[in-house]
């Protein structure tokens, strides 16, 4: 069985997130969605939150788990059985840390391979740090995020 790990924060989880994970649904026979617990990102969610957040939208993939893990990714990645890590690219700007990234994570786990998918255009600018920046100030972010994210979000600022 082939398995990936699709991690990052997902503070929150956009539709571009989910757009990656059906393209790796496709590809590998078991995706863990991997929610990292790193408080030094200073997250607006807490990791269950965001678990709770991301859950409802990935039902319809039968290949997919969810899992939360802190400390470096390969060895989350090990510990799974994972064949390899799949990561979102959105833009030229993305590239030189994700492959800044992916050198080092194959110097720690050599077996462990990194795949770059690009999302379908329409979100190659949607970031959930951007996302957060409009619901902060009010503005609709009903088309970069689920309906439950959305409702999240304007709880989140309406305190």
């Amino acid at each position: 069985m082939r398995h990936c790990i699709y991690p990052g924060t997902f503070d929150p989880i956009t539709s571009g997130h989910l757009d990656v994970l059906s393209r790796a649904s496709r590809l590998f026979d078991k995706v863990t969605i991997a929610v990292a617990d790193n408080l030094a990102k200073k997250p607006l969610f807490s990791a269950e939150e965001r678990v709770a957040m991301i859950r409802p939208n990935v039902e319809r993939f039968k290949n997919v788990a969810l899992a939360t893990f802190g400390g470096l990714l390969v060895d989350f990645a090990a510990e799974q059985k994972a064949d390899a890590i799949i990561r979102g690219l959105r833009a030229l700007s993305d590239f030189e840390f994700e492959f800044n990234m992916a050198l080092m994570n194959r110097h720690l786990q050599p077996m462990i391979e990194t795949i770059f998918v690009m999302p379908n255009e329409q979100f190659s600018y949607t970031s959930s740090s951007l996302v957060k920046q409009v619901a902060r100030h009010g503005g609709q972010v009903g088309h970069f995020v689920p309906t439950n994210v959305a409702e999240a979000l304007q709880n989140a600022f309406a305190k």
